[in-house]
């Protein structure tokens, strides 16, 4: 059965970086597209990046764009999701998830969550002094 299990949050200063990362399985992960998503306390669920399944192609929210990069290792089935420049609004529970069509690009658009069929558990990520 498909399984992601993301890692890596915890708490940093404000400036400061962490890398999370989702270890993939059950599925051929290098044939879809894989993103990441966030839930700030009391918010929605809100997109941060996606990445093309060959890696060629990635897309950024514009609150992340130019502090977070997002890549993947098809070898390990994993994806990853570095975060520099914390900010304390960056304060989340991170999720990575699978999207549903191998044919889904990764863009953003207002129906993005019925792209994706599988998500992880999350990770916290906490940003304060």
């Amino acid at each position: 059965q498909v399984q992601l299990v993301e890692s890596g949050g915890g708490l940093a200063q404000p400036g400061g970086s962490l890398r999370l990362s989702c270890a993939a399985s059950g599925f051929t992960f290098s044939s879809y597209v894989m993103s990441w998503a966030r839930q700030a306390p009391g918010k929605g669920l809100e997109w941060v990046s996606g990445i093309y399944s060959d890696g060629s192609v990635t897309y950024y929210a514009d609150s992340v764009k130019g502090r977070f990069t997002i890549s993947r290792d098809d070898a390990k089935n994993t994806l990853y999701l570095q975060m520099n420049s914390l900010k304390p609004e960056d304060t989340a529970v991170y999720y990575c998830a699978k999207a549903r069509d191998t044919l889904y690009s990764g863009r953003y658009y207002s129906g993005w969550r019925n792209e994706y069929d599988y998500w992880g558990q999350g990770t916290q990520v906490t940003v304060s002094s």
